[in-house]
């Protein structure tokens, strides 16, 4: 979930409805987790959300943005200083 340190005004609002049992569950989650319940099912909403975009493994291209991206894709890599020195360095991992 993304936070940045400046106050951003929330005002759009999702609507839903939910049973008295399902309701309880939220709540009593929510005070275990110490927030509201509404920053819970927020919380938990997000998530889902990042996991459900993040699992896409197919997208479609335009043939014009498909162009650039092979374009881009042939282009010669570039030499980064930092990187370079980075991997140099022998691995922490190798002797485990």
């Amino acid at each position: 979930m993304t936070t940045h340190a400046s106050v951003r005004t929330k005002d759009e609002r999702f609507n839903i409805r939910a049973t008295a049992d399902e309701k309880r569950l939220v709540e009593q989650a929510a005070v275990m987790a110490h927030v509201t319940a509404s920053q819970f099912v927020m919380q938990a909403a997000l998530r889902s959300a990042e996991e459900i975009l993040a699992s896409q493994t197919r997208f479609v291209l335009s043939p014009a943005v498909m162009a650039s991206f092979v374009d881009r894709l042939d282009r010669p890599a570039r030499e980064i200083p930092a990187l370079k020195k980075a991997a140099a360095k022998p691995s922490p991992f190798r002797d485990r």
